[in-house]
């Protein structure tokens, strides 16, 4: 049986950061960020929970696109908002 976790995961593909530079909101915005997390259904690079404007979790709700992973040097962990779990 088929559980959301494996619903979210199969959102999962091999993605381009399409903004590599930084979070994409923040760019615009001329906003500061903490750290990044890249989106894993579409490669939309957004900021973390620790930064102000938590654009990737805002990312994940708004478009549906629950999974991110760390786009820190070293990480290479992966995370479901929905879930509030690593995946």
């Amino acid at each position: 049986m088929t559980t959301v976790v494996d619903e979210h995961l199969a959102l999962v593909s091999n993605v381009v950061p399409q903004t590599p530079q930084g979070c994409r909101e923040c760019l615009i915005a001329g906003t500061p960020w903490v750290h990044l997390r890249l989106c894993l259904t579409c490669g939309h690079v957004g900021c973390c929970d620790s930064s102000p404007m938590k654009h990737a979790r805002r990312h994940a709700f708004d478009i549906g696109h629950p999974i991110v992973r760390s786009m820190e040097p070293g990480e290479n962990w992966r995370w479901c908002y929905v879930h509030q779990a690593f995946v």
